[in-house]
């Protein structure tokens, strides 16, 4: 647990093996190994940054990132001075006019995007829409959409609603599967749309390999990036990706609701056709011309007035980020994915892994099976260690680089662990849903 004025006398650093599969490793031995990697580790200072309630271990930072301890501060000003005292004059003053494009060009900064490539503002299912439809509209002639039928379920519910609205077919399969069916049928494919992270296993796939793919066949690549942003390293530009689309209240915990983010690469903008256009997305907005003229740039993307005070609490959420490169957040994120499977397949190997064991292949979470996730997940909730469950069989484990640590994954485990021994999770008041599970 973090306090406010945090320890300035480390563990010391041993050379303890970290455990290996099968290897058999006591509670002791593992807390005594998360912490000589927390102290060596150079982004050890991040944890400080976030609010880290007494008794609890929080790995569901990839549904709900943690707050940052400052954002009650800077959500505070945005309410009390900027709306209160300066009203609409903080449209100029206070710059929330070009706040879309400062908060995108903070994102894309994460994602491998030069500046003027990404805005921020409406929902990751409204931008999803907007990709889809200005996508097929960017390749006439071509009607079939390649997507993996494990995505997130609001990505395939969108898909389906923009094949109907423009007359496309979708064609089922996944990423492993992708290569064959352009070599197939490629001068049919207009868009090949998957996520980076399955938001499941936590699987990650070749974002590069796969969009050069889609190129090869004269299609294009819209990248998910809801579990890739502040967790992997992804570089969009470098990958020669088209656009892409994630949300911001997860690794960047920017707050629940906080508005998602758009990337149209730069080749694409002046001709980019995204099927809302609002006054928001004008060339000249302040004109009021009843004439829709898009801006000639991202821009365009724009809709209509974003939430000012989510936007603003995301661009405060983003200072935790501002000395951290992506690849040092990324291997931060390995060390304690890598970590975490470990000491999983050591302690508890009858639950097995969902996705790869490579650290290297996992993004932002770890998942494993079990006929009674449901009643695990809850058990280790009454214990204090918040993971997530994904039907119908997954106990997910998110990992949130910057406000995750080793002990925190090593007391999950003993922790899954003693549930597992003491048969918690078959405890009849562990079986009962709410709604949001």
């Amino acid at each position: 647990m973090l306090d406010d004025a945090p320890s300035t006398s480390p563990p010391e650093v041993r050379t303890t093996a970290a455990p290996s599969p099968g290897r058999h490793v006591d509670s002791d031995g593992l807390h005594l190994r998360a912490a000589e990697l927390d102290a060596v580790e150079p982004l050890a200072h991040l944890v400080e940054r976030f609010v880290r309630p007494e008794g609890l271990v929080y790995l569901d930072g990839n549904s709900l990132g943690p707050l940052p301890r400052h954002v009650p501060d800077a959500v505070a000003d945005v309410v009390r001075r900027q709306w209160g005292a300066e009203l609409v004059a903080a449209w100029n003053s206070e710059g929330w006019w070009e706040a879309p494009q400062r908060v995108g060009d903070r994102v894309g900064r994460l994602v491998g995007a030069a500046p003027g490539q990404v805005v921020v503002g409406d929902s990751t299912s409204v931008h999803l829409f907007q990709c889809y439809v200005a996508a097929a509209r960017l390749r006439p002639g071509r009607r079939v959409v390649v997507a993996d039928p494990d995505a997130f379920p609001t990505d395939l519910h969108l898909l389906s609603s923009a094949a109907r609205l423009c007359d496309l077919e979708v064609a089922p399969a996944r990423p492993a599967d992708v290569p064959a069916l352009l070599a197939a049928r490629g001068d049919e494919v207009a868009l090949v749309a998957l996520s980076e992270v399955d938001y499941r296993t936590g699987e990650r796939c070749d974002v590069a390999a796969l969009t050069a793919a889609a190129h090869r066949a004269g299609a294009l690549a819209l990248w998910d990036l809801a579990h890739s942003v502040g967790a992997t390293d992804v570089d969009l530009d470098a990958a020669g990706a088209d656009l892409a689309v994630g949300c911001s209240y997860k690794h960047l915990s920017g707050g629940p609701g906080a508005p998602a983010w758009v990337y149209v690469a730069r080749r694409h903008q002046a001709l980019v056709d995204p099927p809302l256009t609002g006054w928001h997305g004008h060339a000249d907005p302040f004109a009021m011309d009843g004439r829709y003229a898009p801006a000639d740039d991202v821009r365009r993307m724009r809709i209509g007035t974003p939430p000012m005070i989510s936007l603003l609490a995301l661009d405060a959420a983003l200072d935790v980020l501002d000395d951290v490169t992506p690849a040092q957040l990324r291997a931060r994120s390995t060390s304690l994915v890598g970590f975490l499977v470990e000491a999983l397949e050591a302690l508890v190997p009858e639950l097995p892994l969902a996705g790869p064991r490579d650290p290297g292949r996992l993004g932002g979470h770890v998942a494993v099976r079990s006929p009674d996730a449901w009643g695990v997940v809850r058990a280790l909730a009454a214990r204090g260690v918040v993971g997530d469950f994904r039907a119908p069989d997954l106990v997910r484990l998110g990992v949130a680089a910057p406000s995750t640590t080793h002990a925190d994954l090593a007391t999950a485990v003993v922790d899954l662990r003693a549930v597992l021994d003491a048969g918690e999770h078959r405890d009849p008041a562990h079986a009962v849903r709410p709604t949001v599970t």
